[in-house]
């Protein structure tokens, strides 16, 4: 019950630091959400969109980017890194989309587990974003974050999903996982967190030393 309490609170108090949290990713259609967060493995949101302004105007259609030279594209999303399996994958998931999904990005869990570099991460962000459903997207800031403040007691992605999803409202998820993204660059940051200016002080486990969470 003190971690539903918690977590109310938790809510509450980022709503009223970032009322209007979004993905970070810039993208216009689904499968440009897709394949954004697909380049944002070991990358940052930052270099992604700077990357993708070129990549999207190069390639303006699903058919386009299935359709690609493979080394073209490499030399595109070379400054994302992992530059070789990222243009691999986005190739293949065009082709994918088009010959099985009728051109969509798919609206379930094991449809979307089913494209090429496609994680639960990725596929939450997708099912948060593009089909409002709820989903909690276990990237590096909301691990730390949940732990911190011990909502989650784990480093693993999944796990801290399903800790998560047992006690947020199921209409809060994936805002909340917004909110944390702005908030984990902002203040509760991997080195040099600023917990004198948290307004979660009081709820957190780092601050009061019970427990310090994962570093990353």
């Amino acid at each position: 019950m003190k971690y539903k309490r918690n977590v109310l609170k938790i809510i509450d108090e980022l709503k009223k630091l970032y009322p209007e949290a979004v993905c970070a990713l810039e993208y216009r259609t689904d499968y440009e959400l897709l394949f954004s967060a697909r380049l944002s493995a070991q990358c940052t949101d930052a270099r992604v969109n700077i990357v993708t302004k070129t990549l999207f105007k190069k390639y303006p259609t699903l058919k386009a980017f299935a359709e690609s030279d493979l080394d073209e594209l490499m030399k595109i999303v070379y400054p994302c890194g992992f530059f070789r399996t990222k243009a691999r994958d986005i190739k293949e998931a065009a082709k994918t989309l088009l010959d099985k999904f009728g051109g969509r990005v798919p609206g379930t869990m094991e449809e979307l587990l089913t494209l090429p570099g496609i994680g639960r991460k990725t596929a939450n962000l997708i099912l948060g974003d593009v089909y409002g459903k709820p989903a909690i997207v276990a990237d590096t800031h909301c691990i730390r974050i949940s732990n911190r403040l011990g909502l989650a007691a784990s480093r693993d992605p999944k796990k801290v999903e399903f800790e998560l999803k047992k006690i947020v409202p199921s209409d809060e998820q994936s805002m909340l996982c917004h909110r944390f993204v702005w908030f984990g660059r902002a203040v509760c940051r991997a080195r040099g967190p600023k917990c004198g200016e948290c307004p979660l002080i009081s709820v957190c486990n780092y601050a009061s030393g019970q427990g310090d969470g994962p570093s990353a």
